[in-house]
């Protein structure tokens, strides 16, 4: 038998797998039913500021009546965080896997309180999405890195659970973005995030949203960076998330230098059956190489690890194609 448990976090997982963020692990419900399938654990839908702050905007018409827009606002926040809070202890009541509350935030604010509040109802963690949409032609990218450590750091220093980062990919420099995470006491990250995308209707001229699952071709940036951050900042801990779609990508994921795999897509493509498929490809792959536990080959091909590191720096492809005739 193939030992799958892993440490993510200083949380102990049954399995590297993990449910992200989404409809998925809205209720204690789907939950149990993630826990029954095989998960490892799950990040619960997010708690999202934009959504909150947009619900307390409706309620200006009450402008007139200052103590009463007043209540209204405080109310719609308080609200939406106590569903948040009672998720948290009612999944932890029905299952007996770690529960990873998520707050998408873009300010420090009065985030800091609600993952306080996270915290006491029984979360396990935290795992910040954090996405600054910079649109003043002023603000440098050094504004925006500060931005998000600021926020790491408040949070950081307002809780005792471990926190993660979901970083997207827009970074300048990713591993120096990591390492200063981590010395803002942040435990792990996620790459990547994946973020609304707007489109075109040509035929209809409206704007609709891009696709929202994730296809398998975008895990490729996912290992460069995966494999270069692990090797480069090693005592941060990584979840890869986006593209991951069966069994052999999440060794793949794990060889980069992998803790944790955050999976979507593919359950909601394929059913919770996906869980225990990718975990017997795991086992499978495992057997095959003669490993009895998974911890021993997390990283083993990630940048520090190849004898050859700069198959994870290549960037230009026209050497490649050069050759190949039609």
């Amino acid at each position: 038998m193939q030992a799958l448990e892993v440490n993510y976090l200083g949380l102990a997982l049954k399995n590297p797998l993990i449910v992200s963020s989404s409809g998925l692990t809205s209720t204690a419900e789907r939950i149990v039913s993630l826990e029954r399938a095989g998960a490892g654990a799950v990040v619960l839908k997010s708690l999202f500021e934009e959504q909150i702050n947009m619900e307390v905007a409706s309620a200006d018409y009450y402008n007139d009546y200052p103590e009463a827009h007043d209540y209204l606002s405080e109310y719609t926040r308080q609200h939406s965080l106590t569903q948040h809070m009672e998720l948290i202890s009612e999944a932890k009541k029905k299952t007996d896997i770690p529960i990873i509350a998520s707050v998408c935030c873009t300010t420090a604010g009065e985030w800091i309180d609600f993952a306080e509040k996270l915290q006491d109802a029984g979360a396990d963690a935290l795992e910040l999405n954090i996405y600054l949409l910079p649109l003043g032609k002023d603000t440098t990218t050094a504004d925006v890195e500060r931005a998000y450590l600021e926020i790491v750091d408040r949070v950081c220093r307002a809780v005792t659970i471990p926190v993660s980062v979901k970083l997207g990919q827009q970074f300048t420099n990713i591993p120096a973005t990591v390492e200063a995470l981590f010395y803002r006491k942040a435990k792990g990250v996620v790459l990547f995030n994946r973020y609304y995308d707007p489109d075109i209707d040509v035929d209809n001229l409206t704007m609709t949203g891009a696709p929202v699952f994730s296809s398998p071709s975008e895990f490729r940036t996912v290992l460069r960076w995966l494999a270069i951050c692990s090797a480069l900042v090693p005592n941060m801990q990584y979840a890869a998330s986006t593209g991951i779609h069966d069994g052999k990508t999440a060794v793949k994921a794990l060889l980069g230098g992998a803790t944790g795999v955050e999976i979507c897509s593919t359950i909601y493509q394929n059913g919770m059956g996906i869980i225990p498929h990718i975990l017997q490809t795991l086992e499978t792959w495992m057997v095959k190489h003669g490993y009895t536990r998974v911890e021993d080959f997390i990283g083993k091909m990630n940048y520090a690890g190849l004898k050859d590191p700069a198959a994870y720096e290549r960037t230009q492809f026209m050497r490649y194609f050069s050759s190949l005739e039609k």
